[in-house]
């Protein structure tokens, strides 16, 4: 399912206009929305019933290239990572 078929759903669901529904998935979802907002000021967003976001730290390593073989640095990054409630693992399993 993506952002548009999600905001259809919504509009069935919550007697809203598609318009008026994919202006709330996007404010939610984007990636200007409210959750990457929070991820990106290193928040955290937890949804009862479904799960939380939150950042998660990758220190420094060092890899190798694939291809030669050389020796590299990768530097240390954040990443957006999902921890999916209870609820919702009983649902899907």
């Amino acid at each position: 399912m993506n952002k548009s078929e999600m905001a259809k759903k919504l509009a069935q669901r919550a007697d809203l206009t598609q318009a008026a529904a994919a202006d709330v998935v996007d404010h939610i979802f984007g990636s200007n929305g409210i959750i990457a907002n929070q991820l990106g000021d290193g928040g955290r967003v937890a949804i009862g019933g479904f799960g939380s976001f939150e950042v998660r730290r990758r220190e420094a390593r060092t890899g190798r290239n694939p291809r030669t073989g050389e020796t590299i640095s990768v530097p240390a990054r954040n990443y957006p990572a999902f921890k999916p409630a209870s609820a919702l693992k009983g649902t899907v399993a």
